[in-house]
């Protein structure tokens, strides 16, 4: 029985303790999470270079679960628009059992390994892209149906599973396994094993952007403004970039359609919308390599 699926003995009498000895357990428990990731760190690593060298080329990336890790893989993914600006079909979530099986559980959709299958086929996945199965107890069917469905595709593959030697890393290029040990309500691979799959998704998500020109230094420069909270917080940037006042930053940012690179550069260097877009364009959407070439014109 791989361990995600033990018992642990120290928690047999949860049931019958107080509620803070309880809580206090679980705390423990979870500070245990970040140490297991920390031993995968090589290997994440190198499934994230890999990563951005098929995203440089084109390439998407989809990541791919069942349950609690396809409701993890979805959540990572509708996150990268708001957060790094980019096109949601750049970074996608695909779960067993289709957007119902985001609220509620969708008997048997995780034992489908065709259905896995048949949903990198329905998304074209071919050779530029790369897919990241994520099963706690690393057996799902259905993501081992989309693993080798992106193998057969010539498509990069990443497994990111909770035990030792799964058939899930055996299927992918890139194995990823992070050991957490038995869960504090058996089975519940919600929790450590959870919170070990949600870190491990911000580390991929984040440094890929981050690789790839989706910040500036450590700051979130594609945000999209996309409510007042959010238009605020580009306002800001640009102020903090330029030095600018807060209503010369907003209303440059206005003029710029709401893109913080574009607008620093009009504040900097005396540019219109459209010549700081072509710049940006002409060097690879990366700010700092914009603002170098502004300052040599």
């Amino acid at each position: 029985m791989p361990p995600t699926e033990q018992s642990d003995p120290r928690y047999s009498g949860i049931d019958r303790l107080p509620t803070e000895q309880v809580a206090r357990l679980m705390n423990a428990a979870d500070a245990a999470v970040p140490a297991a990731v920390a031993e995968a760190v090589p290997a994440i690593s190198a499934a994230i270079d890999a990563i951005v060298e098929r995203m440089r080329a084109g390439g998407r990336l989809f990541y791919v679960g069942a349950g609690t890790s396809g409701r993890l893989a979805v959540l990572d993914a509708s996150e990268c628009p708001p957060t790094f600006g980019t096109d949601p079909e750049l970074v996608q979530g695909v779960i067993a059992g289709g957007p119902p099986a985001l609220t509620r559980s969708v008997e048997g959709a995780e034992d489908d390994h065709a259905g896995g299958a048949a949903a990198l086929a329905e998304r074209g996945v071919g050779a530029l892209d790369t897919v990241v199965g994520v099963s706690a107890g690393g057996r799902a069917p259905f993501v081992l149906g989309a693993l080798a469905e992106a193998g057969r595709r010539g498509a990069l593959t990443v497994a990111l599973s909770c035990n030792h030697a799964t058939a899930l890393s055996a299927a992918a290029l890139h194995p990823i396994e992070v050991i957490v040990g038995p869960e504090v309500v058996t089975g519940s691979t919600r929790l450590k094993a959870g919170t070990a799959q949600k870190l491990v998704l911000n580390m991929i998500s984040t440094i890929t952007m981050v690789r790839l020109g989706r910040t500036h230094g450590n700051t979130m420069i594609e945000v999209s403004a996309m409510n007042s909270k959010l238009a605020d917080r580009a306002a800001r940037m640009v102020g903090d970039l330029t030095g600018a006042a807060s209503s010369v930053a907003r209303s440059t940012l206005e003029a710029a359609g709401w893109q913080v690179k574009a607008a620093v550069l009009m504040i900097e260097h005396g540019l219109d919308a459209p010549a700081a877009r072509l710049l940006l364009e002409r060097h690879g959407d990366r700010l700092e390599a914009a603002m170098a070439a502004a300052e040599t014109r």
